[in-house]
């Protein structure tokens, strides 16, 4: 089963428990269009190298499509379809005007300049540039792109279109039509999730151990707000394995240690833990925020979690979520519980149409209140189909997509 397959198995226990149209359902089965794309890009020592990138827009039903372009050696055709497919289900679950996109490029950032960097970026745009807009397709940054590449590719899409277009891309640096607030989303976005998991599982959060797989953009700031929030955070890992102390960790230490040494081992009064042993930790809450495909059949039977939310995108196979639901234990899953991202840039295209920008507070404010409530529609649908709440998400995102669909016949 390739990804894109993997993905669509809670689709399709969603279609079977609320009775979805099966005309519906093959709309929102496939992508509505895949760009690939060849880009020349002049290397600092002279020589020529083409590199292959992809656009995915898996639907434009209920608005522009939305989603992410990352730089990454495995980038695929595979994994920009799914990820597109989830950012349709993550948009739609968070009650948000938008469809699912994903772009990539098959390439090793670590192993290339800035310059070749930034050439690289353009060219994409240029490649792209037909098929985006802000009322068509908005980027924003994922693995190893920032607000720098954002800024390289609202720059060259300015220049196609002759005329400032800041609301075409989200992510943006402050003062380029950045929002407040963007960097942290997704990590609190989590953290929102669980502390409304912990209500209804009726858990103390000052009594609450965590572990979080993952330290980049989305793992650094999950473990500060928990922390924050009361929470003992006892297990971090990062691309070199894990870190561990049952006693949790001061995040503001941690976090100007691996600032200073960009890694969290050696980091003092902790053990050294493997990835698997991080995953297998008795805690209360486990995050993964790193990669997709972590928890699969072949180590879902040791995660004694009480529950797991998702941070990072396909983090859990369908076999390993059979496991869970055996095992009574909680799965918050990746299209709400990592919707926090998306729900601010959603916020950063609002601003730059308006040309009117919010405090920090208030983005804040306008995501957490968003967030609760995706969280208490998702939970109580899980309550009236009877389904775990990764289905129950599935439910949600469905039903959002199939009225409008249908009364704009679509189908």
């Amino acid at each position: 089963m390739d990804l894109f397959e993997m993905a669509k198995v809670p689709m399709a226990a969603a279609e079977k428990a609320m009775n979805l149209d099966p005309g519906a359902a093959a709309i929102i089965a496939e992508p509505e269009r895949v760009l690939e794309v060849h880009i020349p890009v002049r290397m600092d020592d002279g020589s020529l190298k083409v590199f292959t990138g992809f656009r995915a827009q898996h639907s434009t039903v209920l608005g522009p499509a939305k989603g992410g372009v990352r730089y990454h050696p495995s980038v695929c055709l595979d994994e920009v379809k799914t990820l597109s497919f989830w950012m349709t289900c993550k948009c739609a679950v968070a009650g948000l005007p938008y469809g699912g996109g994903k772009g990539g490029i098959i390439c090793d950032p670590q192993k290339m300049s800035q310059r070749e960097l930034e050439r690289m970026t353009r060219g994409y745009i240029d490649r792209i540039a037909p098929c985006i807009g802000e009322k068509l397709d908005i980027p924003a940054p994922d693995m190893n792109t920032n607000g720098q590449v954002m800024a390289w590719m609202m720059d060259e899409y300015s220049k196609i279109k002759n005329q400032y277009e800041p609301g075409f891309i989200t992510g943006k640096p402050l003062g380029m039509g950045g929002s407040e607030g963007r960097t942290a989303a997704t990590g609190l976005g989590v953290v929102v999730a669980a502390m409304e998991a912990m209500k209804v599982k009726k858990i103390d959060p000052k009594k609450a151990t965590v572990a979080v797989q993952g330290y980049g953009n989305v793992g650094s700031w999950t473990a500060k707000h928990f922390a924050k929030r009361g929470c003992k955070v006892v297990a971090l890992s990062d691309i070199k394995g894990g870190i561990y102390n049952p006693k949790g960790f001061d995040m503001k230490k941690l976090d100007a240690y691996y600032e200073k040494k960009r890694t969290l081992h050696g980091f003092p009064g902790a053990k050294e833990i493997t990835n698997a042993e991080l995953l297998a930790l008795p805690v209360t809450v486990l995050a993964p925020c790193a990669m997709e495909l972590q928890l699969t059949k072949d180590n879902a039977d040791k995660v004694r979690a009480k529950m797991i939310v998702e941070g990072a995108n396909g983090p859990t196979t369908p076999d390993a979520d059979k496991v869970f639901d055996k095992k009574g234990i909680f799965v918050v899953p990746d299209i709400l519980a990592n919707g926090g991202g998306v729900t601010v840039s959603y916020f950063e295209w609002v601003q730059n149409l308006y040309r009117y920008f919010w405090t920090e507070k208030e983005v804040v404010e306008k995501q957490t209140e968003m967030m609760k409530r995706a969280f208490k529609n998702v939970y109580e649908t899980s309550k009236k189909y009877k389904v775990n709440m990764r289905v129950a998400a599935y439910c949600v995102a469905l039903n959002a997509m199939a009225m409008p669909m249908k009364m704009r016949g679509i189908y």
